[in-house]
Protein backbone atom coordinates (compact mmCIF):
# COMPACT_ATOMS: atom_id res chain seq x y z
CA UNK A 1 0.00 0.00 0.00
CA UNK A 2 1.98 3.14 -1.35
CA UNK A 3 -0.57 5.62 -2.14
CA UNK A 4 -4.05 6.98 -0.63
CA UNK A 5 -5.40 5.81 -3.81
CA UNK A 6 -4.51 2.35 -3.25
CA UNK A 7 -5.75 2.31 0.16
CA UNK A 8 -9.50 0.12 0.48
CA UNK A 9 -12.27 2.86 1.64
CA UNK A 10 -12.00 2.91 5.92
CA UNK A 11 -15.26 4.35 7.57
CA UNK A 12 -13.79 6.46 11.17
CA UNK A 13 -16.74 6.13 12.55
CA UNK A 14 -17.29 2.77 11.35
CA UNK A 15 -14.05 1.09 12.98
CA UNK A 16 -13.88 -2.81 12.87
CA UNK A 17 -14.53 -5.05 15.49
CA UNK A 18 -11.60 -6.32 17.88
CA UNK A 19 -12.70 -8.27 21.05
CA UNK A 20 -9.92 -10.08 22.43
CA UNK A 21 -7.49 -8.01 21.70
CA UNK A 22 -5.23 -5.94 23.75
CA UNK A 23 -4.28 -2.53 23.40
CA UNK A 24 -2.02 0.14 25.53
CA UNK A 25 -2.34 3.59 24.87
CA UNK A 26 0.53 5.53 26.76
CA UNK A 27 -1.40 8.82 27.94
CA UNK A 28 -4.34 7.54 27.34
CA UNK A 29 -5.72 9.80 29.69
CA UNK A 30 -5.59 13.06 28.11
CA UNK A 31 -5.39 14.73 24.38
CA UNK A 32 -4.99 13.10 21.28
CA UNK A 33 -4.64 9.68 23.68
CA UNK A 34 -8.09 9.83 25.11
CA UNK A 35 -9.60 10.18 22.01
CA UNK A 36 -7.17 6.92 20.62
CA UNK A 37 -8.27 4.84 24.10
CA UNK A 38 -12.10 6.50 23.44
CA UNK A 39 -12.22 5.10 19.56
CA UNK A 40 -10.54 2.08 20.38
CA UNK A 41 -12.69 1.13 23.16
CA UNK A 42 -15.89 1.12 21.17
CA UNK A 43 -14.10 -2.18 18.87
CA UNK A 44 -14.49 -4.12 21.94
CA UNK A 45 -10.95 -4.53 22.95
CA UNK A 46 -9.24 -4.20 26.26
CA UNK A 47 -7.82 -1.03 26.16
CA UNK A 48 -5.12 0.03 29.26
CA UNK A 49 -4.48 3.81 29.31
CA UNK A 50 -0.77 4.19 30.45
CA UNK A 51 -0.74 7.34 32.69
CA UNK A 52 1.70 8.96 34.97
CA UNK A 53 -1.42 10.07 37.45
CA UNK A 54 -4.28 7.36 38.74
CA UNK A 55 -6.44 10.37 39.39
CA UNK A 56 -6.54 11.61 35.44
CA UNK A 57 -6.51 7.62 34.15
CA UNK A 58 -9.95 6.89 36.63
CA UNK A 59 -11.32 10.21 35.12
CA UNK A 60 -10.46 9.07 31.42
CA UNK A 61 -11.79 6.16 32.20
CA UNK A 62 -15.16 7.23 33.75
CA UNK A 63 -15.54 9.50 30.55
CA UNK A 64 -14.49 6.54 28.11
CA UNK A 65 -17.54 4.36 29.63
CA UNK A 66 -20.04 6.76 29.80
CA UNK A 67 -19.72 6.85 26.44
CA UNK A 68 -19.46 3.25 25.48
CA UNK A 69 -21.66 0.70 26.80
CA UNK A 70 -19.45 -2.09 28.32
CA UNK A 71 -16.04 -0.51 27.38
CA UNK A 72 -13.28 -2.88 28.39
CA UNK A 73 -10.56 0.06 29.81
CA UNK A 74 -8.43 -0.46 32.62
CA UNK A 75 -5.31 1.99 33.34
CA UNK A 76 -1.64 1.13 34.81
CA UNK A 77 0.56 4.02 36.64
CA UNK A 78 3.29 4.76 34.16
CA UNK A 79 6.20 7.44 33.83
CA UNK A 80 7.83 7.38 30.69
CA UNK A 81 10.29 10.46 32.46
CA UNK A 82 11.47 7.31 34.89
CA UNK A 83 13.08 4.85 33.24
CA UNK A 84 13.85 2.43 35.83
CA UNK A 85 10.68 2.28 36.26
CA UNK A 86 9.10 1.12 32.89
CA UNK A 87 9.86 -2.66 33.13
CA UNK A 88 7.44 -2.95 36.50
CA UNK A 89 5.20 -1.16 34.66
CA UNK A 90 4.93 -3.76 31.96
CA UNK A 91 4.93 -6.52 34.16
CA UNK A 92 1.81 -4.74 35.78
CA UNK A 93 0.11 -4.94 32.81
CA UNK A 94 -0.45 -8.23 33.33
CA UNK A 95 -1.31 -9.97 30.35
CA UNK A 96 -0.40 -12.48 27.99
CA UNK A 97 0.20 -10.70 24.80
CA UNK A 98 -0.61 -7.53 23.90
CA UNK A 99 -1.53 -7.10 20.40
CA UNK A 100 -0.69 -3.58 19.86
CA UNK A 101 0.98 -0.14 21.74
CA UNK A 102 0.54 3.82 20.68
CA UNK A 103 3.11 5.49 21.68
CA UNK A 104 1.48 8.66 22.34
CA UNK A 105 2.16 10.26 25.64
CA UNK A 106 4.60 13.39 26.08
CA UNK A 107 5.77 16.34 26.69
CA UNK A 108 6.14 19.80 25.35
CA UNK A 109 7.00 22.99 27.23
CA UNK A 110 6.47 26.04 25.71
CA UNK A 111 9.33 28.67 27.41
CA UNK A 112 12.76 28.10 29.02
CA UNK A 113 14.21 26.87 31.12
CA UNK A 114 15.18 23.77 30.32
CA UNK A 115 14.04 20.46 32.23
CA UNK A 116 15.68 17.24 33.24
CA UNK A 117 14.46 13.70 33.39
CA UNK A 118 15.50 12.13 37.23
CA UNK A 119 17.74 9.84 34.71
CA UNK A 120 18.97 13.24 33.46
CA UNK A 121 18.14 14.07 29.92
CA UNK A 122 16.03 16.89 28.55
CA UNK A 123 12.60 16.36 29.37
CA UNK A 124 11.01 16.34 26.19
CA UNK A 125 13.77 13.78 24.67
CA UNK A 126 13.69 11.46 27.48
CA UNK A 127 10.15 11.49 28.10
CA UNK A 128 8.52 11.73 24.40
CA UNK A 129 11.60 9.34 22.95
CA UNK A 130 13.94 7.72 25.03
CA UNK A 131 11.31 6.40 27.47
CA UNK A 132 9.18 4.95 24.66
CA UNK A 133 12.51 3.53 23.33
CA UNK A 134 12.61 2.09 26.50
CA UNK A 135 9.01 0.82 26.55
CA UNK A 136 9.30 -1.13 23.51
CA UNK A 137 12.38 -3.47 24.93
CA UNK A 138 10.42 -4.62 27.66
CA UNK A 139 6.79 -4.73 25.89
CA UNK A 140 8.74 -6.77 22.90
CA UNK A 141 8.03 -10.64 24.57
CA UNK A 142 4.22 -9.12 24.97
CA UNK A 143 4.05 -7.76 21.11
CA UNK A 144 5.77 -11.22 19.87
CA UNK A 145 3.45 -13.49 21.51
CA UNK A 146 0.83 -11.89 19.32
CA UNK A 147 -0.29 -12.94 16.10
CA UNK A 148 0.53 -9.94 14.22
CA UNK A 149 1.30 -7.16 16.92
CA UNK A 150 1.52 -3.27 16.31
CA UNK A 151 3.75 -0.80 17.67
CA UNK A 152 2.33 2.50 16.39
CA UNK A 153 4.33 5.71 17.21
CA UNK A 154 3.08 8.78 17.52
CA UNK A 155 5.06 11.61 15.52
CA UNK A 156 4.14 15.58 15.12
CA UNK A 157 3.58 17.43 11.74
CA UNK A 158 6.02 20.08 13.81
CA UNK A 159 8.92 17.40 13.03
CA UNK A 160 8.97 17.13 9.14
CA UNK A 161 10.41 21.04 9.50
CA UNK A 162 13.24 19.94 12.05
CA UNK A 163 16.37 17.79 11.56
CA UNK A 164 18.05 16.00 14.36
CA UNK A 165 21.52 17.52 15.53
CA UNK A 166 23.13 14.02 16.61
CA UNK A 167 26.04 15.92 18.35
CA UNK A 168 23.61 17.49 20.68
CA UNK A 169 20.79 15.59 21.03
CA UNK A 170 19.86 16.52 24.91
CA UNK A 171 20.13 20.63 23.74
CA UNK A 172 22.77 21.49 26.10
CA UNK A 173 24.41 23.71 23.42
CA UNK A 174 21.47 25.30 22.56
CA UNK A 175 17.99 24.87 23.78
CA UNK A 176 14.50 26.41 22.41
CA UNK A 177 11.71 24.60 23.44
CA UNK A 178 9.43 24.37 20.23
CA UNK A 179 12.81 22.90 18.25
CA UNK A 180 13.65 20.60 21.28
CA UNK A 181 10.05 19.18 21.20
CA UNK A 182 10.04 19.12 17.28
CA UNK A 183 13.49 17.37 17.21
CA UNK A 184 12.09 15.10 20.29
CA UNK A 185 9.01 14.05 18.22
CA UNK A 186 11.23 13.72 15.03
CA UNK A 187 13.57 11.13 16.98
CA UNK A 188 10.20 9.07 17.92
CA UNK A 189 9.49 9.50 13.78
CA UNK A 190 12.91 7.61 13.34
CA UNK A 191 12.63 5.11 16.22
CA UNK A 192 9.25 3.99 14.25
CA UNK A 193 10.77 3.70 11.40
CA UNK A 194 14.17 1.48 12.11
CA UNK A 195 11.72 -0.43 14.53
CA UNK A 196 10.33 -1.77 11.86
CA UNK A 197 13.53 -2.36 9.91
CA UNK A 198 14.68 -3.82 12.43
CA UNK A 199 11.90 -6.15 12.87
CA UNK A 200 12.00 -7.57 9.07
CA UNK A 201 15.20 -8.04 9.49
CA UNK A 202 14.54 -10.26 12.05
CA UNK A 203 11.45 -12.07 10.53
CA UNK A 204 9.63 -10.74 13.34
CA UNK A 205 5.36 -11.33 13.00
CA UNK A 206 5.16 -7.72 14.61
CA UNK A 207 4.91 -4.55 12.33
CA UNK A 208 6.19 -0.64 13.48
CA UNK A 209 3.71 1.95 11.60
CA UNK A 210 4.22 6.31 12.41
CA UNK A 211 1.49 8.27 11.96
CA UNK A 212 1.01 11.96 13.30
CA UNK A 213 -2.27 13.65 14.00
CA UNK A 214 -1.84 16.78 11.91
CA UNK A 215 -3.07 19.93 13.26
CA UNK A 216 -4.86 19.09 16.22
CA UNK A 217 -6.40 22.18 18.53
CA UNK A 218 -7.81 22.20 21.79
CA UNK A 219 -10.49 24.47 20.75
CA UNK A 220 -11.94 22.33 17.83
CA UNK A 221 -11.84 19.54 20.54
CA UNK A 222 -15.32 18.31 21.57
CA UNK A 223 -15.69 18.03 25.33
CA UNK A 224 -15.12 15.59 27.64
CA UNK A 225 -15.56 16.11 31.04
CA UNK A 226 -13.39 16.26 33.25
CA UNK A 227 -11.03 15.03 30.83
CA UNK A 228 -11.68 18.02 28.41
CA UNK A 229 -13.96 20.66 28.56
CA UNK A 230 -14.54 23.19 25.65
CA UNK A 231 -16.24 26.54 26.12
CA UNK A 232 -18.93 28.41 23.45
CA UNK A 233 -16.06 31.63 23.13
CA UNK A 234 -13.17 28.79 22.17
CA UNK A 235 -15.44 27.08 19.74
CA UNK A 236 -16.46 30.12 17.62
CA UNK A 237 -13.57 31.54 18.27
CA UNK A 238 -11.32 28.55 16.38
CA UNK A 239 -14.16 28.46 14.14
CA UNK A 240 -12.07 29.93 11.09
CA UNK A 241 -9.07 27.12 12.22
CA UNK A 242 -11.19 24.50 10.78
CA UNK A 243 -10.69 24.86 7.39
CA UNK A 244 -7.18 23.93 8.41
CA UNK A 245 -7.11 22.19 11.05
CA UNK A 246 -9.36 19.96 13.24
CA UNK A 247 -9.77 19.02 16.67
CA UNK A 248 -7.87 15.99 19.15
CA UNK A 249 -11.06 13.65 18.35
CA UNK A 250 -9.62 13.70 14.53
CA UNK A 251 -5.95 14.05 15.38
CA UNK A 252 -6.55 10.28 16.65
CA UNK A 253 -7.81 8.63 13.58
CA UNK A 254 -4.51 8.27 11.44
CA UNK A 255 -3.12 5.97 15.14
CA UNK A 256 -6.42 4.34 15.56
CA UNK A 257 -6.19 3.13 11.41
CA UNK A 258 -2.54 2.10 12.22
CA UNK A 259 -3.81 0.12 14.99
CA UNK A 260 -7.05 -1.51 13.58
CA UNK A 261 -6.67 -1.98 9.71
CA UNK A 262 -5.00 -4.82 7.78
CA UNK A 263 -4.21 -2.97 5.06
CA UNK A 264 -1.89 -1.08 6.83
CA UNK A 265 1.57 -2.37 6.52
CA UNK A 266 4.82 -1.70 8.74
CA UNK A 267 7.18 1.35 8.06
CA UNK A 268 4.43 3.59 6.90
CA UNK A 269 3.84 6.96 7.29
CA UNK A 270 -0.13 7.78 7.79
CA UNK A 271 -1.61 11.47 8.45
CA UNK A 272 -4.45 13.34 7.56
CA UNK A 273 -5.47 13.42 4.20
CA UNK A 274 -5.56 17.27 3.83
CA UNK A 275 -2.30 18.88 3.43
CA UNK A 276 -1.02 16.71 5.94
CA UNK A 277 -3.19 19.38 8.53
CA UNK A 278 -7.11 17.72 9.18
CA UNK A 279 -9.56 14.91 7.78
CA UNK A 280 -9.60 11.48 7.33
CA UNK A 281 -6.15 8.94 7.85
CA UNK A 282 -4.51 8.01 4.86
CA UNK A 283 -0.48 6.09 3.80
CA UNK A 284 1.54 9.48 3.00
CA UNK A 285 4.88 9.28 1.70
CA UNK A 286 7.54 8.80 4.33
CA UNK A 287 9.08 12.14 4.75
CA UNK A 288 12.40 12.32 2.46
CA UNK A 289 14.70 13.02 6.10
CA UNK A 290 12.61 10.62 7.87
CA UNK A 291 14.16 8.38 5.13
CA UNK A 292 17.87 7.96 6.26
CA UNK A 293 18.74 4.91 7.75
CA UNK A 294 22.44 6.70 8.61
CA UNK A 295 20.72 9.10 10.76
CA UNK A 296 18.36 6.55 12.17
CA UNK A 297 21.02 3.60 13.07
CA UNK A 298 22.69 6.59 14.71
CA UNK A 299 19.91 7.48 16.92
CA UNK A 300 19.45 3.72 18.02
CA UNK A 301 22.81 3.43 19.40
CA UNK A 302 23.01 6.33 21.28
CA UNK A 303 19.48 5.83 22.84
CA UNK A 304 20.56 1.94 23.14
CA UNK A 305 23.38 3.99 25.20
CA UNK A 306 21.61 6.75 26.75
CA UNK A 307 18.82 4.21 27.93
CA UNK A 308 21.06 1.32 29.32
CA UNK A 309 18.54 -1.14 27.73
CA UNK A 310 20.14 -4.39 28.55
CA UNK A 311 21.84 -6.57 25.73
CA UNK A 312 20.62 -6.11 21.79
CA UNK A 313 17.57 -4.27 21.64
CA UNK A 314 14.96 -7.34 21.08
CA UNK A 315 13.02 -8.38 17.89
CA UNK A 316 11.39 -11.71 18.02
CA UNK A 317 13.39 -14.59 18.42
CA UNK A 318 16.17 -12.31 21.07
CA UNK A 319 13.47 -11.42 23.57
Amino acid sequence: MSSASSTPSWDVHRLPRAEGRVFLVTGGNAGIGYFVAEQLSATGATVVLGSRSPAKAEAAMGSIRARVAGARVRAVRMDLADLSSLQSAVASLDVARLDAVVHNAGVALDDPPREETADGHEIMFGTNHLGHFALTRWLMPLLSAAPAARVVTMGSFAAKSERLDLDDLQSRKEYRPKRTYGRSKLAQMYFGVELDRRLRAADSTVASVVAHPGGALDSLTPSRPPVHVRTTGARLGAAPAALLVQGKDAGAWPAVRAVLDPAVRGGQLWGPRVFGLRGEPRNEPVWEHLADPSVAARLWDASCELTRVPGQFPTAGNT
